[in-house]
């Protein structure tokens, strides 16, 4: 049997970041970016006042106190997005507003909790401290410096800072189509009457979310019956990055993805995992192929250590989530010479325990929504008991 790593480190290897398109700002959100950024104009682009008050001469109000306010005229006023080009004079003040041009000549800003509030006049209770409550042209960053690096998964603060400094579309990574087959003659769809020996298809409702969730587009393919040359001719007509099968792997007689992709470049073989030991990799022609298991808890478990990694590759962000430690409340047993991927519930601050009383049975679909994480059990371990520390995978909910 292969070990994890080394199936991963093949998943990994059969795909490459996708060429980057150009998009506007509103379309980039959770894209990965292509190219540094760097700042087409100063931010801000010009002194601004950072408080509302009074443009003034700091040295026209030495001694101003509460007890011995100085009184200026106020000679205009400064609103945000006003030119403010008018030149302040000496012994004078002008009402200024939030992010409104510094007057020229005026070298500080008194907030207008230290005055009166005149409007002809101002009565003003203190002297400001040198350059009071101005932002300076360029004090945040300089036209030409970077702003966000290539690399960067792009969030509503790195899109607003691309915006302020004159980016109105920006270069990144698209989201790769993912195409979703689900097999198997004995699938319905959700909402079907449901006879004996048939089964919901939730596979492909899974791994649609999923995909979706880890930044990929999802690409539906007809679920097919039981036959290699429909699972062919359904998977050659995809128009995909990547293509993720589930069932027909193993070694049973109707085992038809096996049967349909074996002789066309697809390797299947045993991992040292569970829930998930069957699987599939290689290419249909240019497109990389996953097949996994058609069990949902397989499904959900290699979707997660397997095809998650190879989205976030093809998105341009190859890093993994940071794993954790939690400690065990309610032991289980492990398969010696497996690494285990056991579904856990938080049931106190740092503290899991499975999911699902029948433990990481591969069948055991409805447990999957009481999932908050996997937990990583290694190979040489053979029984997990409380008090125990075990890694933690997050799941996104």
């Amino acid at each position: 049997m292969l070990s994890v790593e080394e199936h991963c480190a093949t998943a990994l290897s059969l795909v490459t970041s996708l060429a980057p398109v150009t998009v506007p700002l509103a379309e980039a959100l959770d894209l990965t970016l292509a190219a540094d950024v760097r700042a087409l104009i100063d931010a801000p682009s010009f002194d601004n006042s950072a408080m509302d008050g009074y443009a003034v001469l700091r040295a026209d109000l030495v001694g101003a106190s509460a007890a011995t306010p100085v009184s200026l005229p106020v000679t205009g006023e400064v609103a945000a997005g006003g030119a403010g080009d008018v030149p302040l004079t000496p012994r004078t003040a002008m009402r200024i507003m939030t992010g409104a041009p510094i007057p020229p000549g005026a070298d500080a800003v008194v907030p207008v909790e230290a005055t009166d509030g005149g409007v002809t006049v101002v009565a003003i209770m203190a002297q400001p401290r040198e350059h009071a409550h101005i932002r300076w042209q360029a004090e945040d960053v300089a036209a030409g410096a970077p702003v966000v690096r290539e690399g960067q998964v792009l969030g509503p603060a790195q899109l607003a800072a691309i915006a302020a400094v004159g980016w109105d579309r920006v270069s990144v990574r698209p989201r790769p189509r993912v195409a979703v087959l689900t097999t198997g003659d004995e699938l319905v769809s959700p909402g079907e009457t449901v006879t004996r020996g048939r089964i919901v298809d939730s596979n492909q409702v899974l791994l649609h979310a999923a995909v979706s969730r880890a930044g990929g587009v999802p690409v539906a393919i007809a679920r097919v019956r039981d036959d290699a040359e429909a699972v062919v001719t359904a998977l050659e007509a995809a128009q995909a990055d990547l293509i993720v099968t589930t069932g027909g792997v193993s070694v049973g007689a109707y085992d038809v993805v096996k049967a349909a992709l074996a002789s066309r470049g697809v390797t299947f073989v045993n991992v040292a995992m569970q829930p998930g030991k069957p699987q599939g990799l290689g290419r249909l022609g240019v497109t990389p192929v996953v097949c996994l298991p058609g069990n949902p808890v397989s499904v959900m478990v290699s979707f997660e250590v397997i095809v998650a990694p190879m989205i976030r590759k093809l998105l341009g962000a190859e890093a993994a989530p940071v794993r954790e430690s939690a400690t065990v409340a309610r032991g289980w047993t492990a398969p010696e010479g497996r690494t285990q991927f056991m579904p856990v519930s938080w049931v106190g601050p740092g503290e899991v325990e499975p999911a699902s009383p029948g433990g990481s049975g591969s069948h055991l679909v409805a447990s999957l929504a009481r999932a908050e994480a996997l937990a990583v059990v290694q190979a040489q371990v053979g029984r997990v008991g409380a008090g125990d520390t075990v890694e933690i995978m997050r799941l996104e909910p």
